[in-house]
């Protein structure tokens, strides 16, 4: 399920809910790119080890009905705080094997500055506030991850 969000300034935000599959090239696609001088991404991916464990999965659980609104929030923030023009983020729920992406943040801005300030704030910010709870699961056994993100 896509949404698209148009608030001000004409800025846009997309928040794409993947609880399966995350296209993070889909998601660039849908930036807004009007505007824009640089776009900024970040992918987070499954690690494979974890110290000297082998990562089988990782799986994530979220309070769904809030992780939107937390995603918009912080796109406003991010758009405001940063004068960049839009944000699209998406972060998987469920189960993420190795090498498998978790989060893709992209964002555009008349400026690389602003742009990259900006998509490290994002990533940074959403593992502090997003409702997203991770286990991981190893070859020496599971864990829940202490925090939020």
């Amino acid at each position: 399920m896509m949404r698209l969000f148009r608030i001000n300034m004409g800025a846009n935000i997309i928040i794409e809910e993947a609880p399966i599959f995350l296209d993070a090239n889909g998601l660039l696609e849908k930036l807004p790119k009007q505007g824009c001088g640089a776009i900024v991404s970040f992918l987070g991916i499954t690690r494979g080890f974890e110290g000297d464990a082998e990562v089988l999965r990782l799986e994530f659980d979220a309070w769904q009905d809030k992780l939107t609104s937390v995603l918009e929030g912080l796109a406003k923030q991010a758009i405001d705080d940063f004068s960049v023009t839009a944000v699209a983020m998406s972060h998987r729920t469920g189960s993420v094997g190795p090498e498998e992406p978790i989060v893709a943040i992209h964002v555009g801005s008349p400026h690389r500055k602003e742009a990259f300030h900006a998509c490290h704030w994002l990533i940074d910010e959403l593992k502090k506030q997003a409702p997203l709870w991770k286990k991981e699961v190893t070859s020496k056994g599971e864990s829940w991850k202490a925090g939020l993100g």
